[in-house]
């Protein structure tokens, strides 16, 4: 009869798979295995799902993908025949009738256990019950005489006390595979959601969250622990694939964790900048493009898309076009060339005069006895979208479109032109909030960038007025209030649902919080066909704001 341990090394497995790549994350999990026998550890803890990727949305629906995913583990499980660590990791399981995410304990070559997601999230970016079905309440897993509770992310998260039964019913250790997408704030939501799980089954807790792109959302890992008394036991790196052994010792009342990282977590600029790049990277590799190309306009959102191409991707990985017209100003040519010399990256130039004329000449009958507006404004745009648009299907490069929150917001936005893209590393960001991002970037690198050190965007690009400058004398400000207002007004309607009443009661003009409200619901069309891109608040456009196209609704009261 064995003994129980009075030590226990625990691998955390924070790492980067890819949905859908079943055998590419076996491999990661073998390696990651390995590494961990090599640092001495009993266990090593994956994420939530991690043998399919998450989420994997539909693609549970599939039989042959769930067997799939269920084969690999059951091969991974062999391997643990050679006495090294344990495996707990998360695979999509279908159990007669019902699909489940779930998590397999691995161990001696077989799989020992298998625990089922009790409280399936519906809110926000997620909708598991659509597609999954909800596990009984677990029991602990016995594991070489450690008793193991084994919670899956949003068990921890809502109110059906799945910590408190494992308690109960004997869990000396709770472990939780997670797939927590990251949004501004959102570790000390965790940790938060922790200490009070702590708190009520007086057991220690250990976070194990995904790390990695998928589409809009960005994991950034950010594995942690709290033990029992409450403190934090360590903190793994944020945005950084890592395999980390964590010791945990047997006390007099409970298990403790006395050895692992304590990592500095960035903040605000940082931890934005840091999501846009990760998710960027992330989105175009996985997807299998080489290379990416942006049109530079000289102004400040295609210079941070810029930089956040090169230090994601590499200048080589970077095709920078000027699309210069009769309306560009010296101004603007000067600061995109100097932009692209200072992240050296290509650059060319390729002006649009003629195809913009020729659309003009071939609707001249059309459009005779007209006045010029924005339909000519939009031919400039549009003909720019067409050109970047050909330069990718020539060349495979993927095309990053570069409007912002503020801009998508309000449909300032021309679509088939600068709407133009396959992903958007800035649609999450406010207008002021990417003048934060570029001035952060000129005095900092952050950490994994492949970008250059010190000033990346010109001065000037971020001290000048905005402007489209698709007419004579053109800026935002035109059409648009200030920024600083206009985000204001925006995050109360969006980020916080206020009402028309509450907005004015900040100090804001009622007549304009009417415009800004309707300018909000009548762009929906547009938002419905734009690129996806990064989620970096609570409320991004797509997967947590979901508004009907056809809407009649205004906040008159």
């Amino acid at each position: 009869m064995s003994t129980a341990p009075d030590v226990l090394r625990i691998a955390v497995a924070q790492m980067n798979p890819t949905v859908g790549d079943i055998a590419g994350n076996l491999a990661k999990a073998r390696e990651a295995r390995a590494d961990a026998a090599r640092h001495g550890a009993d266990l090593i803890l994956f994420t939530e799902l991690f043998i399919s990727g998450y989420p994997p949305e539909d693609l549970v629906m599939k039989p042959a993908f769930l067997a799939a995913c269920e084969a690999a583990v059951r091969e991974f499980a062999a391997d643990t025949a050679d006495g090294g660590p344990g495996v707990v990791i998360g695979v999509p399981l279908a159990r007669g009738e019902l699909r489940h995410n779930s998590v397999m304990v691995l161990d001696g070559g077989a799989v020992v256990a298998e625990r089922h997601k009790v409280d399936l999230p519906n809110y926000g970016e997620f909708d598991e019950k659509r597609v999954f079905h909800a596990g009984p309440m677990p029991g602990p897993v016995d594991f070489r005489g450690v008793r193991l509770g084994i919670p899956v992310c949003e068990d921890i998260w809502g109110d059906l006390d799945v910590c408190e039964t494992l308690a109960e019913s004997g869990a000396e250790i709770l472990l939780v595979p997670n797939g927590s997408p990251y949004y501004r704030g959102k570790i000390d939501i965790r940790h938060q959601i922790v200490i009070r799980q702590v708190i009520q089954s007086d057991l220690p807790i250990l976070y194990a969250n995904q790390l990695g792109g998928q589409d809009e959302l960005v994991f950034d890992g950010a594995s942690f622990a709290f033990n029992a008394d409450r403190k934090l036991a360590f903190q793994m790196s944020q945005f950084e694939d890592q395999v980390t052994v964590t010791t945990w010792r047997r006390g007099e009342e409970s298990w403790y964790c006395d050895e692992g990282p304590m990592s500095r977590i960035p903040e605000g600029e940082e931890a934005d900048y840091r999501a846009c790049m990760l998710g960027l990277r992330d989105y175009v590799n996985k997807n299998g493009f080489k290379s990416v190309v942006l049109g530079l306009s000289g102004g400040i959102d295609s210079a941070i898309c810029a930089a956040l191409a090169v230090d994601a991707l590499g200048e080589e990985r970077l095709h920078a076009i000027m699309l210069p017209y009769k309306y560009t100003s010296s101004e603007s040519l000067a600061d995109a060339e100097i932009c692209a010399k200072m992240l050296g990256c290509r650059y060319d130039v390729v002006p649009i005069k003629a195809p913009v004329e020729g659309f003009m000449a071939s609707l001249a009958n059309m459009f005779e006895g007209t006045g010029e507006g924005v339909t000519e404004e939009n031919l400039q745009s549009r003909t720019r979208g067409t050109i970047l648009m050909a330069i990718s299907n020539k060349f495979g490069s993927m095309v990053v479109t570069t409007g912002n929150k503020s801009e998508m917001s309000v449909g300032y936005a021309t679509l088939y032109g600068d709407m133009n893209g396959g992903f958007n590393p800035i649609k999450d960001l406010y207008k002021m909030q990417v003048y934060g991002l570029a001035r952060w970037r000129n005095t900092h690198t952050p950490p994994g960038a492949l970008g250059p050190t010190g000033m990346v965007i010109p001065q000037n690009i971020i001290d000048k007025e905005p402007s489209a400058e698709l007419r004579p004398d053109q800026t935002d400000q035109d059409s648009l209030p200030p920024y600083p207002v206009l985000d204001d007004i925006l995050e109360c309607l969006v980020e916080h649902e206020m009402a028309v009443d509450d907005i004015v009661a900040r100090g804001h003009d009622r007549d304009l919080v009417h415009r800004i409200e309707h300018l909000l619901y009548i762009a929906e069309y547009k938002r419905r066909q734009s690129a996806p891109g990064v989620k970096i608040t609570r409320k991004n456009f797509g997967r947590d704001r979901r508004y009907p196209i056809t809407n009649r609704f205004r906040d008159r009261t």
